[in-house]
């Protein structure tokens, strides 16, 4: 799970992994879900499974207590008392690639082409430096294995030249070759590698005590911000276009059910071809998916005085505001499941047995529209 959703792309407010179980305990059967409540955590003692995997966290702000009379007590109590762990994958799951928007957008039969609002790439460094020829192979070797010279799926990455290198020791060194005071030259081989900059201690740490120098030469620079797959929401496209009401009922079908529903504004008969998507709450990318120019976006919780405002611009002349679908928050964000289930049956080949939750835990149990005799706004 940590290595499909890493903890590091989780928003800083977040509150990831681990909530509470025994890592020592052995796992055999995994239910994923959408949120650690009562309902899902009865299902996971029902199925008899060790883990319970959420989307949602069970404690996202600080507690200092959690007794078994309040409702997050109650289901930790629960957990605990069965045995069952609780693991959360949210914003990074969010940001992952693939994460929720992608199961959001699969569901949907979109071909995804990138995020809606993308993350760098993990942040790298640049390194070289040169050592006697001798030891260049334990030097390069000591750097891969720091975490140093892993290029997407490549690892031992370096550029070697050979050339001499020069120095004289001074009084007080302990020179591994050449003598105090004389100017030495040796032939030397530089390396140039690249590093997470997460890892940079630990890498020039396994630089000094792999190199045979007293004092090994290195260069350090920090590398630039490189686009990546990562981030929050997915854009993609339809196989061919489709008017928005017939896009509304695809979205409809593609979803579980839920009293909230799916609604839609915009010109029913507006083509649709290309999407964005959010899974959650994304009324806060309604600019960035304006700026993409996609026909229409996809997300949950929309307010009205921003999606108000949003549709006001297309009175403003050659504007091309998207059309909107807002979802149920659970709905958006169920597909996620599948994919997580996925993640662990491919990593663990069969032996851990896994299972999608269904309970439906929207909040939202009624659905009601206005009958034609009901009053109407002047």
């Amino acid at each position: 799970m940590e290595a499909a959703y890493p903890p590091a792309l989780a928003e800083s407010w977040d509150a990831v992994g681990l909530v509470c179980g025994d890592p020592d305990e052995p796992v055999r059967r995994v239910l994923f879900c959408v949120d650690p409540v009562e309902s899902t955590v009865d299902e996971a003692v029902e199925w008899g499974a060790q883990l319970l995997v959420s989307h949602h966290p069970l404690m996202l702000r600080g507690v200092t207590a959690v007794p078994a009379n309040t409702a997050k007590g109650r289901v930790v109590h629960r957990l605990v008392r069965a045995g069952v762990a609780l693991f959360t994958a949210h914003t990074n799951a969010d940001s992952a690639d693939p994460g929720v928007s992608d199961a959001l957008a699969e569901a949907l039969g979109l071909t995804v082409t990138g995020p809606l609002d993308p993350r760098p790439a993990d942040p790298l460094d640049a390194l070289s430096t040169t050592v006697p020829l001798a030891h260049a192979e334990r030097v390069l070797a000591a750097l891969a294995e720091a975490g140093a010279g892993h290029v997407g799926d490549y690892s031992d990455a370096a550029w070697l030249v050979d050339g001499t290198g020069q120095y004289r020791p001074l009084r007080g060194s302990e020179p591994a070759l050449g003598r105090v005071g004389e100017v030495h030259r040796e032939p030397e081989t530089r390396i140039e590698t690249v590093l997470p900059r997460r890892l940079r201690r630990a890498v020039i740490e396994a630089l000094r005590a792999a190199h045979p120098y007293e004092e090994p030469a290195f260069d350090l620079h920090e590398m630039a911000d490189l686009p990546s797959s990562r981030g929050l929401g997915r854009v993609g496209e339809l196989p061919e276009a489709e008017p928005l009401s017939a896009f509304v009922r695809r979205v409809a079908d593609a979803l579980p059910p839920t009293a909230w529903g799916v609604r839609a504004a915009g010109d029913p008969d507006r083509p649709i071809r290309t999407v964005a998507v959010c899974g959650g709450a994304g009324d806060s990318y309604l600019d960035r998916a304006t700026a993409l120019g996609v026909d229409a976006y996809v997300t949950a919780d929309l307010r009205h005085h921003p999606a108000g405002e949003h549709l006001a611009r297309a009175d403003v002349p050659g504007a091309r505001v998207p059309a909107l679908v807002d979802v149920a928050h659970w709905a958006s964000e169920w597909p996620w499941c599948a994919q997580a289930a996925d993640v662990v049956r491919a990593a663990l080949g069969g032996t851990v047995e896994v299972l999608v939750s269904t309970r439906r835990t929207d909040p939202w149990t009624i659905g009601a529209t206005t009958t034609p005799t009901g009053r109407t706004p002047a």
